[in-house]
């Protein structure tokens, strides 16, 4: 078992590669008493083409990556929820663009709880009757979704960005979509992107790192797992161009909602590469829209934007885009004050003392993160499974300089890359 130290933040992780690929990744805090763990793959709703070295390429239905991991949690014996709970854990699991992840938070029982998400998660139960059953119960969320303001201006402003990569489909995928899944085409995602050397489980909390480590080991060392040869994944050649300057949806609500963003051309970067470019952007966006900033204060004076105003950054190898706005009573007059504004600072450029009081500001949340037990595995996995290392940011962020935001954020305002989502009342 590899120690790896971080006197930075006064971390201490322990790291083995199991003789089957698993990656365990464990991170003992002394004096918490709950423990969080995830179990993921790096297998996500964008991965609907791809190949196994030495097998054909294989597409599959859009959404089947959500689907896979609704059945997981159906076993021969029932509910795994209620086994999770006679445990004293508390479970559930989620799919994003690039990873499916399940998960239990518990203050006891730590050992038999990693073993149940272990043992669950490795024995996919798929018949026709289940899988048809599935389908009734996802079709209702997805309509639910198509009702829900917050969720169509969200993924409505990626589908206005992208034209070609999957980033812009739905996670859940659409009613049809999932009409065509079947119990093979699980197994085959299974088989694909469930092999232990395409996983990482992470646990961090109160416990014996040495003795649950131990527990780990006996557990895969019982399992047969067949040979994985490299995965491929596929994506069709994205245009820079966004697919639309602007979509309007029409749905009753109390005031409209208004995103946008930029698209950014795939930026082929992997490893430290990605974090860096990732923390940039995600400091020149805070320096420019967070409620202490200039910007923010006169579009709030104005009543053009509420506390709902947010930004975020989203970025692989192969997409990126930011996201900025939130509830507003008038969309159009927004969406000009801001083109006004960050005009502005394009030419002034960003002052020294914001860039230096909102870097702090990121590094002070960055630390306070490091108490909360789900934020840490859950950023954790993210970023490794990008190939780079989550206890490398603070260095990350006392790397950059003045000069590197307003780099960054002139290369990110693109206007002709702008993307609008609105939802109006109607």
């Amino acid at each position: 078992m590899q120690t790896l130290e971080y006197p930075k933040v006064n971390e201490t992780l322990y790291h083995e590669t199991l003789p089957n690929g698993l990656q365990v990744y464990l991170l003992p805090k002394v004096g918490f008493q709950k423990t969080y763990a995830t179990f993921s793959t790096r297998y996500g709703s964008i991965d609907n083409h791809f190949q196994v070295e030495g097998s054909e390429e294989v597409h599959v239905p859009d959404g089947i990556a959500h689907f896979l991991e609704h059945k997981m949690f159906e076993e021969p014996t029932g509910d795994i929820f209620a086994t999770f709970a006679s445990q004293g854990a508390s479970s559930n699991a989620f799919t994003s663009f690039d990873r499916t992840a399940y998960l239990f938070s518990a203050t006891e029982h730590i050992e038999a709880n990693v073993e149940t998400l272990l043992n669950f998660v490795q024995n996919p139960y798929f018949t026709d009757e289940n899988v048809n059953k599935e389908k009734g119960i996802i079709g209702q969320e997805i309509k639910m979704y198509q009702d829900n303001p917050d969720w169509r201006v969200y993924f409505g402003l990626i589908e206005t960005m992208y034209q070609q990569h999957p980033v812009h489909i739905d996670i859940a995928g659409t009613v049809e979509s999932i009409g065509e899944i079947t119990k093979e085409t699980l197994y085959t995602c299974y088989r694909t992107f469930y092999h232990p050397s395409n996983m990482l489980l992470f646990v961090v909390g109160g416990f014996d790192a040495e003795r649950l480590m131990r527990m780990i080991r006996d557990n895969q060392a019982k399992k047969t797992f067949p040979e994985q040869g490299e995965i491929f994944r596929f994506f069709n050649e994205e245009p820079l161009e966004v697919r639309s300057a602007k979509k309007v949806v029409k749905l009753p609500v109390s005031q409209p909602k208004c995103l946008f963003g930029f698209k950014e051309a795939p930026v082929g970067e992997s490893g430290d590469a990605l974090l860096r470019r990732e923390l940039l952007t995600k400091l020149t966006l805070d320096i420019l829209l967070n409620p202490s900033s200039e910007l923010y204060q006169k579009l709030y004076d104005e009543n053009l934007i509420s506390d709902s105003f947010g930004h975020e950054y989203n970025s692989a190898p192969d997409y990126a885009f930011s996201i900025m706005g939130g509830d507003t009573r008038d969309p159009e007059l927004l969406l000009s004050r801001i083109q006004e504004e960050l005009n502005r600072v394009l030419e002034s450029g960003i002052a020294a003392a914001d860039f230096e009081r909102t870097r702090k500001k990121r590094i002070g949340g960055f630390l306070r993160m490091l108490n909360s037990p789900e934020a840490i595995a859950n950023e954790f996995t993210k970023f490794k499974f990008r190939d780079t290392d989550l206890f490398d940011v603070i260095s990350t962020y006392e790397s950059f300089t003045l000069d590197d935001v307003n780099q960054r954020m002139r290369e990110h305002i693109q206007w002709p890359q702008l993307a609008v989502s609105i939802v109006a009342n109607g």
